[in-house]
């Protein structure tokens, strides 16, 4: 699997679960203790997460870890196939 690909997956579906709640990047940045700048480029897919902070986001959003890489996996093969 392409690893840029992957973390434009993740990010979206970060964003996804962030705008479902109604939060805005800054609000959720501020929320989880993350500079705003660095959560968006999370977003954005231009930063390889560590675990912890992906622990950190997915519990902000209220969400498991592994149902959000799953989802992302799912996404970023589909782009692939396009």
């Amino acid at each position: 699997m392409d690893d840029g690909k992957l973390l434009v997956a993740v990010g979206a579906a970060i964003r996804r679960h962030r705008e479902g709640r109604g939060i805005s990047q800054e609000g959720f940045a501020d929320s989880i203790g993350m500079h705003r700048a660095y959560y968006g480029s999370v977003e954005r897919g231009r930063r390889n997460l560590t675990l912890m902070t992906l622990v950190r986001l997915c519990e902000g959003l209220d969400v498991r870890p592994s149902s959000l890489l799953s989802e992302a996996e799912a996404a970023a093969r589909t782009s692939r196939r396009r």
